[in-house]
Parts: C-alpha cells; structure tokens; sequence
C-alpha cells in the first residue's frame, strides 16, 4: 500500500520514540511517506494532495484536532484514513478499537492493513459544512477547549490535568451560567430555548478521563443519526451529578430533568441568543450566531482495527 504518516510535531504525545514506533510499523511492506503539519489547519491541504496523489491510506500522528483536519481533507475521496494516538485524549483512535499508546496501536494498525475488511464507510457531521468525526460541542464544553488552547504549552506537559483545571476556572471566571446562550431547533419542528451547553455526538463515549471513558448514551452507531444532549441549567451539583453519571453509563444524566435528550437526528440547527462558542472534535472554532447541523452529507473510508 501507498501510505502517507501525517505528523502534527507538536501534538502532547508526539516525540521522536513514538514516530520511530509508528515508522518502523509501517514500512513493513508499505510505500511509506512521512510528512509534517507546520500549522493550525496545514492537516487539511495535505491530506487532500495526498488523496489527489493516489495514497491508499493516510495514517494521522497526532491529536484529535488534527485527525479531524485530515478527515476534512479526505472527505468523499478514496483515500483512508487511519488514526495513531498522538494528542493528550486521542478520543476517536481508542473509540474505534486502537490502543492509547503508539506502541501498541501501530502494530494494530499494520495489521489491519493487512487485512481487506479493515476498511469501512464512516458517515461524518458536518456543522456550517466543517465536517466532524465524533462531537460537536456548543457553550460551555466549547469554552472550556477554548481556555484549553490557550494553555498548549502547559498541555503538553500537564495532559488532562490541564482539562480539569480549565473546567473550573471556565465555570467560575469565563462563561456566564445564569442566562441561556442558545436553543436548539430539532427536525420535528420542537425546540429548546434555554441551552447552556450541548454536546452533538456522533460516536460515544464523549471522551476519557485517563483511562475512564465518559459514557453519555448508548444510541450512537453506524446506521443511526446523531444524538444531542443539552443542559438546561449550569449550575456546580448539576454538572457533578451528570459528570459522576457519565463515569458509569450515563443513565440518570439522560433522565435529568436538567437534560434535553434527542437521538437518531438527520439535522439540527443552534441558534444564538447572543454569540457562542463551539468546538468539533476538540478543536476551538470561535464564535457563532447559529449552526447548522446535518449527518451523512459526507463520509470518509476509516481503517479500524
């Protein structure tokens, strides 16, 4: 196979040990490439050349952000995409089976190439047409990447701990959680009018916490639309009883009267009472007015372990 290693350098789980484990994996019996990210957005333009190029298969080394730059690229061509854990959560590569480490998930990946049936259709969200691979957060989760980012330094060496802090410091210095920043418009013709904070799932679970995933439904999946879950209040018991209910299966979060819960959406449209911040895949998109949100007007061929 033709295989392009697109590396983001500076992604927290990026270092020269775990390229030499991703390189040395797929040279055996690959055409193998390797060529670097050197800016926010570079995954994009690259991974579109490289789909131009004939690659069969674009393996990404690094974060979330990134690989959600690569599918973007790669989006409707016949080039797949393959996912290394390079960042400081690689949330989508251990969704789909890989491991968090590139020592262990490059031979899976070897191996899956070997493999014809590793190759499957994956049905991609797209918001304001950026597509997305697992979540699309709006209000507070967005603003907490937001402050995240602002940390990249301390990121890469803090990892998660970095997540935690920014959290609280969002909560109590960056969002306003008194007054509703947005409502959600649902095909139906239903709507919710006072959002603080929704998450648009794709995949689940929403993301790790070390080793523990954050479980928010079990209605996600390959023939299914997306699923959002927005709070209604944004208050510290609130957000604890649902964080503490996502460690398990996210059963009581799902029934909280502080919840909207809506499953199996072809589309959706947020719509702001004032400017709000949203995210896809870990990645700080900035203010908006209104989104509009649609599953499988793009899709992407995805190598899974």
């Amino acid at each position: 196979m033709k295989v392009m290693l697109l590396v983001n350098p500076y992604a927290s789980g990026v270092d020269w040990k775990s390229r030499m484990q991703a390189n040395s994996a797929l040279l055996a019996g690959h055409d193998l490439t390797t060529v670097e990210t050197t800016k926010r957005d570079d995954a994009t333009g690259i991974a579109a050349q490289a789909a131009e190029d004939g690659f069969d298969v674009v393996a990404v080394l690094g974060g979330d952000g990134t690989l959600n730059e690569a599918a973007n690229g790669l989006a409707g061509s016949s080039t797949a995409l393959a996912a290394l854990p390079g960042g400081s959560t690689n949330v989508f590569a251990r969704t789909i089976g890989f491991a968090p480490k590139v020592g262990k998930a490059a031979p899976q990946l070897a191996e899956a190439l070997g493999r014809p049936d590793s190759i499957r259709t994956f049905g991609l969200g797209t918001v304001n047409g950026r597509h997305f691979l697992f979540h699309l957060g709006v209000g507070y989760d967005a603003e907490v990447v937001a402050q995240v980012e602002r940390r990249s330094d301390l990121k890469r060496k803090l990892g998660q701990v970095v997540f935690v802090y920014a959290s609280f410091a969002t909560y109590f210095k960056h969002y306003d959680h008194r007054r509703p920043s947005f409502a959600v418009d649902f095909p139906d013709g239903t709507s919710v009018e006072d959002g603080f904070f929704t998450i648009c799932l794709n995949t689940n679970p929403y993301t790790y916490l070390g080793a523990r995933p954050l479980y928010v439904t079990p209605d996600t999946g390959p023939e299914r639309g997306l699923v959002t879950v927005t709070t209604r209040k944004l208050k510290v018991r609130t957000l604890l009883t649902l964080f503490g209910s996502a460690l398990g299966k996210g059963k009581i979060l799902r029934r909280s009267k502080s919840v909207d819960y809506h499953t199996d959406l072809p589309s959706l449209v947020v719509r702001g009472h004032k400017p709000f911040p949203h995210q896809v895949d870990g990645d700080y998109l900035g203010r908006a007015e209104e989104l509009r949100v649609s599953h499988g007007e793009a899709s992407i061929r995805l190598v899974v372990p």
